[in-house]
Formats: structure tokens, C-alpha cells, sequence
């Protein structure tokens, strides 16, 4: 619905008024055709109808759009009264500002704001009502620190009231202790599963480390047996060379008696060993 035209002072352009509920636009929106209506009163006809109501053109709410530049000027400096004109203001003022100061009229009627007042006051007297609203609060006389409803001073009770505030706290002291030892137990086990498997990896990594061991220990010992063995040969190696240069030496004396004319087979005994070392098998010690 509109603004009632009876509200405005002076006269009212017709191009100004909703083509359905014919009072002075509000929140306006312009058909294709250039008829203008109300927000409120277009969506209504839309439900029932896919027309504008005036020249029955076909027309749905995706065609509609924002009022000309030009019209909605003329229509926010339209002068009017405020609605609370009969309850005594008497301010008249542009259609564009009117909602900012009815919103803020001393004439206006706002609830009381005490929980469970029905009563409804201007905005100017609420304070005075306040004042003498029997749903008003106050403190207790007796120091229990309750405000208390003037209707409720025959029934406030200040050990009852104490009583129950008390046992409101220790619910909600036992049900924080409830959750904070369920969060610590649920903590606790996090970190047991989490010791249980660290524990687990570092049992697995120490039966690697062992095995590593035990392997390089094998190989250790297969070393040493192979350094033993290539000493033993290089004792015998040795040996046998020791036996070579003997039979070297001898071989060159035999020569030498044999070139100044000594008997014949002075050489046979060097050379007889020589054949006995060619004939000895080595001997290896495998370990």
C-alpha cells in the first residue's frame, strides 16, 4: 500500500500514484509500459495475474524496473505529515526524509521496553511511565542483590532465591568438572596411543639396528678369516722365495766350481732340490 494521499499538502501529480491502490507511490517500480505501482501492491497482482492491471499487456516480475530519474524526484520532495499528526505533531516534511523522522517522533508509540509490559506509550512519555510501570525491576531491600518485579515483592524469597542461584552453580561447577575430566582423559589416551606406537617404531628400529649388526658382524668375521688366509700365503710366498735364493746362490757356487774345473755332478744336489720345490704342493690353511 501507498502513502494516503490526504497526508500531503498541495496537490499530487496522478503520474505520482499506484495504478492499483491509487495512493502516492511506495517503494515504486515501472512497468515496460511506463504505468508505475507500488512494490507491495505489484507483487500482490502478480500472484493472481501475468497483465498489467491497467492496459492488460503481458507482465511478470522480472520486467519490472527502478522508477524514472525524473519521477522519483518529483516524488521525494512531495511534502507531508507526519503520521502521528493526530496524537499532536505537526511536522511536515519531504516524503524522502519523513521515515527518518518517524522513526524518531516524540509522538510516536513504542513498547514499553520492561520484559512482560503490554503497554504501549509515546516515545515522550516513556520515562514517566518507566517511573511507575508495575513490571518495573529494583534491587531487593534485604541485600541479596536480586532485582525483583514490584509484582513479585510478596513472593521474593532471598534464602530461596540464594538456595537456588547456589545449586544453579554447582550444577554448572559439575558439569565443568565433568568436561574437564573427560577432556583430560581424552587427552590421556591420546597420548597413550601415541606412546604405544612410538614405542612400536622404536622396536622395529632396533631389531634393524640389531640385524644390521649381526650382519656386519658376519662379514666382519669373513673378512678376518680372508686377511688370515692371505697372510698365511704371504708366508709361504715368503718362504719359498727364501728357498728360491738359496738355490739361486747354490746354483751360482755349483757354476762357478764347475767353470774352474771340478768334478762332474757337483750340480746334481742343487738341482735335485730345485725339482723337490717344483714337485711341493702349497699349502694353504683355510680358516
Amino acid at each position: 500500500m501507498g502513502y494516503d494521499t490526504e497526508r500531503f499538502v498541495g496537490y499530487v501529480n496522478e503520474g505520482l500514484l499506484c495504478c492499483i491502490c491509487r495512493d502516492v507511490l511506495e517503494d515504486p517500480l515501472q512497468a515496460p509500459c511506463e504505468h508505475a505501482f507500488c512494490t507491495s501492491c505489484i507483487q500482490g497482482w502478480l500472484v493472481h495475474y501475468s497483465n498489467c492491471p491497467e492496459d492488460r499487456q503481458p507482465l511478470d516480475l522480472s520486467s519490472l524496473r527502478p522508477l524514472y530519474r525524473y519521477m522519483k524526484n518529483d516524488l521525494n520532495r512531495l511534502q507531508l505529515h507526519c503520521r502521528n499528526k493526530e496524537c499532536g505533531c505537526e511536522m511536515v516534511c519531504s516524503l524522502e526524509s519523513i521515515g527518518r523522522h518517524e522513526n524518531e517522533c516524540t509522538y510516536s508509540q513504542i513498547p514499553c521496553s520492561n520484559a512482560g509490559c503490554p503497554v504501549q506509550v509515546e516515545r515522550r512519555n516513556l520515562e514517566s511511565h518507566l517511573a511507575e510501570c508495575e513490571y518495573r525491576s529494583r534491587e531487593c531491600p534485604n541485600g541479596c542483590g536480586y532485582s525483583i518485579l514490584r509484582a513479585e515483592d510478596a513472593q521474593h524469597s532471598c534464602v530461596a532465591e540464594l538456595r537456588t542461584e547456589l545449586e544453579l552453580l554447582r550444577s554448572e561447577m559439575v558439569c565443568r568438572m565433568e568436561e574437564a575430566k573427560h577432556e583430560m582423559e581424552s587427552r590421556l589416551d591420546s597420548q597413550r596411543r601415541h606412546m604405544v606406537q612410538k614405542e612400536s617404531l622404536l622396536q622395529n628400529e632396533i631389531e634393524e639396528l640389531k640385524s644390521q649388526m649381526s650382519r656386519m658382524m658376519s662379514d666382519m668375521h669373513s673378512l678376518m678369516a680372508t686377511e688370515r688366509q692371505h697372510r698365511q700365503e704371504l708366508e709361504q710366498a715368503e718362504l719359498e722365495k727364501r728357498e728360491l735364493l738359496e738355490l739361486v746362490k747354490g746354483l751360482q757356487k755349483d757354476y762357478r766350481l764347475t767353470r774352474d774345473g771340478n768334478k762332474k755332478g757337483t750340480s746334481v744336489r742343487p738341482l735335485t732340490r730345485l725339482e723337490s720345490m717344483k714337485r711341493k704342493p702349497r699349502e694353504v690353511t683355510i680358516i
